[in-house]
């Protein structure tokens, strides 16, 4: 499981018949964007649950479903701890 912050929806007007109307939203992993199947109704700003693999399938409703991550919670309360500093490196 990944925890993901919501960035923004993905509107895909040509979609294959698999995905039926199920939203499609981006959503940021550390530093990476990706794209993820929203299962449970999320808007730009939550932080969300996400699985991936064999899981995103199912949880997005059918085994067969073409997703690699799906969304699967929103997260009530979630304060993100603030990068750390880099350590100088010290010259000898």
């Amino acid at each position: 499981m990944l925890i993901c912050q919501v960035v923004k929806p993905l509107v895909s007007t040509n979609r294959i018949p698999d995905f039926e109307h199920k939203h499609l939203q981006v959503v940021l992993d550390g530093s990476t964007q990706k794209v993820a199947v929203d299962a449970v109704g999320c808007v730009p700003g939550d932080w969300v649950i996400c699985v991936g693999s064999s899981a995103a399938r199912e949880a997005a409703g059918s085994k067969s479903y073409p997703s690699d991550l799906t969304i699967v919670g929103i997260i009530d309360h979630w304060k993100p701890e603030p990068p750390k500093p880099a350590v100088p490196a010290v010259l000898n």
